[in-house]
């Protein structure tokens, strides 16, 4: 099987919902169809399928993230939710450098440093 590169860039856009963004997802099996972490604020965190490689504004794609409420794909965590749709990636880059990128792409997401070269792009719909 032959792997490829899966550019997620024009969902990144915001305008979308996290089921229109993870569906699709999960049903070409391009990530588990079963989150592998759930946050309390009901943000599901879907892994990438063996095989498969995500990018995101040419970085790559450690996970895929999101929630919506009362969607049967996504699970709820113990505290409230963070809103009624929300979605991104996780990807391996520099937040600077990832912001950089997103912005030169036109999209408004938030860019969220979460450790030492890894950085969350986020649509909240809320």
């Amino acid at each position: 099987m032959q792997a490829s590169a899966y550019a997620l860039d024009a969902q990144l856009d915001c305008k979308s919902t996290a089921h229109a963004f993870i569906a699709p997802l999960q049903e070409n099996h391009t990530i588990e169809t079963t989150p592998m972490r759930v946050e309390s604020n009901s943000i599901n965190a879907f892994k990438p399928t063996h095989g498969s490689h995500l990018t995101a504004f040419d970085f790559g794609v450690f996970a895929v993230v999101g929630y919506q409420k009362n969607d049967a794909i996504f699970k709820q965590g113990s505290g409230n939710p963070i809103a009624d749709s929300a979605y991104g990636a996780v990807v391996i880059g520099e937040e600077g450098s990832v912001k950089e990128k997103v912005r030169a792409a036109g999209s408004d997401a938030v860019i969220h440093h979460v450790a030492p070269f890894i950085t969350a792009i986020f649509c909240n719909r809320d």
